[in-house]
């Protein structure tokens, strides 16, 4: 059935409303991600300079230069705000450490990607790391990091088992062994016995690659394996700065 003019013309109109109304809700989404995306920054900020002791909603507020009420309406009290940003954060860790597993041309050298990754991530901002680890906090966000842990060991055991199943690794229990090695990794880098060498880019440069040459030696790396799995390993550019 054709439309008269009549028709075919109310019918323009109401798609016209109809794009209208799609590109404002578009326009506001994207204006609500932006500004929730602003305070997370800000707070990841605050804890980087200070500590998570430094992550307070009225101070976050003024880094993202919005009012604190703001910040209620996105995270409804500090313990939703941290727990957040810890997921944020490992969110990132994780997805830079794919990266560079995946980038690596096979199952060994993606694990020693995987943990040189690691280490680079908590030594390039060691206050945050430690914030985001075991900071005393006055909030429970015991929740999410535990999450945050699991996560990243996951990636770890994955990688271990990939290098077992290439023959490369002996048989053992990956899962174990990647939650050892992720915490050999955090109390040598950013524990309060990691020794004190954020303003020594040679210095991290070499903690980066000890711990990964210990890493690769416990899951059973031959020794001199691991020296050249670690020689190979590409460092990212932050690993050579101060944290």
């Amino acid at each position: 059935m054709r439309l008269g003019p009549d028709r075919v013309a109310q019918a323009d109109v109401g798609d016209e409303k109809r794009a209208m109304v799609y590109r404002r809700t578009h326009q506001v989404v994207k204006r609500l991600a932006a500004r929730r995306s602003a305070i997370l920054t800000a707070a990841r900020d605050a804890a980087a300079a200070g500590g998570m002791a430094a992550v307070q909603i009225a101070p976050v507020a003024i880094r993202a230069n919005v009012a604190a009420g703001t910040v209620y309406r996105y995270f409804p009290s500090k313990a939703d705000l941290i727990s957040e940003l810890i997921a944020d954060v490992s969110r990132d860790e994780l997805a830079a450490i794919r990266r560079a597993a995946d980038a690596a041309p096979g199952p060994s050298s993606a694990l020693a990607a995987a943990v040189t990754t690691v280490a680079v991530h908590v030594l390039s901002q060691r206050k945050l790391a430690w914030g985001i680890l075991a900071e005393p906090v006055d909030v429970d966000v015991t929740a999410s990091r535990l999450a945050s842990r699991r996560e990243i060991a996951g990636e770890i055991a994955a990688r271990i088992d990939a290098a077992v199943r290439a023959g490369h690794l002996p048989a053992q229990d990956t899962a174990l062994a990647a939650t050892a090695l992720l915490g050999a990794l955090h109390e040598s880098l950013v524990g309060p016995l990691a020794p004190d060498n954020a303003d020594d880019p040679g210095k991290l440069r070499d903690a980066v690659q000890t711990v990964t040459l210990l890493a690769l030696r416990a899951v059973g790396v031959m020794d001199a394996r691991a020296r050249g799995l670690v020689v190979q390993a590409v460092l990212p550019a932050r690993a050579l700065v101060g944290a």
